[in-house]
């Protein structure tokens, strides 16, 4: 037997704002027969061409210590240097840059609420060679 991830909870202090920036983020969409309300208790948004589902709800407590765990990112349709602009106007904020001067390395980022997570390069950009540094 095995089980099925059927979603990714986040805890949050405001549900309907963080799933706004993770649906803006992502693309992910709200339910709509059921969409997520300014003052609702938990706020559901799911793939548009999949099964993954993140599910954000509200706690009394706010974030207080690192992630146990955490989602890694990757562009679709930039680089990940673009999208990491992007991501910073949506409200992200950079924790720690762990980018290469040969290209790779992915950025520690945390979303509106604290919450961490990682944006590595697009698959474009890791289909790349990696261009050795020159010292």
């Amino acid at each position: 037997m095995t089980v099925t991830v059927t979603h990714i909870t986040i805890d949050s202090e405001d549900p309907f704002a963080l799933a706004r920036f993770w649906a803006e983020a992502t693309g992910y969409l709200e339910d709509p027969d059921e969409p997520n309300e300014p003052d609702g208790d938990e706020a559901y948004l799911a793939a548009p061409n999949g099964p993954q589902v993140l599910l954000f709800q509200r706690v009394p407590e706010g974030k207080s210590g690192k992630n146990r765990v955490h989602l890694d990112v990757a562009p679709t349709d930039r680089t990940r240097d673009e999208e990491l602009e992007r991501l910073l106007g949506l409200g992200a904020s950079v924790l720690q840059d762990r980018r290469e001067e040969d290209g790779t390395g992915w950025v520690v980022l945390a979303d509106p609420e604290g919450n961490e997570f990682c944006l590595e390069r697009s698959e474009a950009e890791r289909a790349e060679p990696v261009q050795p540094t020159t010292s």
